[in-house]
C-alpha cells in the first residue's frame, strides 16, 4: 500500500473511533429528535469536519463490517474503497482486499 493511501485510512479509522464515542451519547438524543444520530464523515481527509445524520439502524449495520465507513458523497476514494450502500446524505463504502482492508480491520473499535 502506498503512503497515500496508508494515511487516508489512519485518518478514516480516527474518524471512526470518535463517531463510536458519538454513537454512545447520540442514542438517546435521537429518540427526542429526528430519529437520527449525527456522525462525523469518516472519510480519509483529515480536515473534513462535515457532519451526517443518519438512522441508527444504518449506522449499526455499517458498523458489522470493519471495512466500512460513512462518509458524505463525493469523499469516497475510489482507488481504495467502493460505495456499497447510498442514504439520504451519506454513503457507505468498504475497503478493497489487501492493505486497505487488513488496515480498517485492525483499526476497528468494535474488533
Amino acid at each position: 500500500m502506498d503512503e497515500r493511501a496508508r494515511r487516508v485510512g489512519l485518518n478514516e479509522a480516527v474518524f471512526r473511533e470518535v463517531n463510536e464515542r458519538i454513537r454512545d451519547v447520540n442514542h438517546g438524543i435521537a429518540e427526542l429528535g429526528d430519529g437520527r444520530i449525527h456522525v462525523v464523515c469518516e472519510c480519509g481527509e483529515l480536515s473534513c469536519h462535515d457532519q451526517i445524520g443518519i438512522e441508527p439502524a444504518a449506522y449499526e449495520e455499517i458498523r458489522r463490517n470493519d471495512r466500512r465507513f460513512v462518509v458524505v458523497p463525493g469523499h469516497e476514494v475510489p482507488d481504495v474503497e467502493t460505495v456499497v450502500a447510498v442514504g439520504d446524505g451519506w454513503i457507505a463504502v468498504e475497503k478493497h482486499e489487501g492493505e486497505p482492508a487488513r488496515l480498517a480491520a485492525e483499526t476497528s473499535p468494535r474488533s
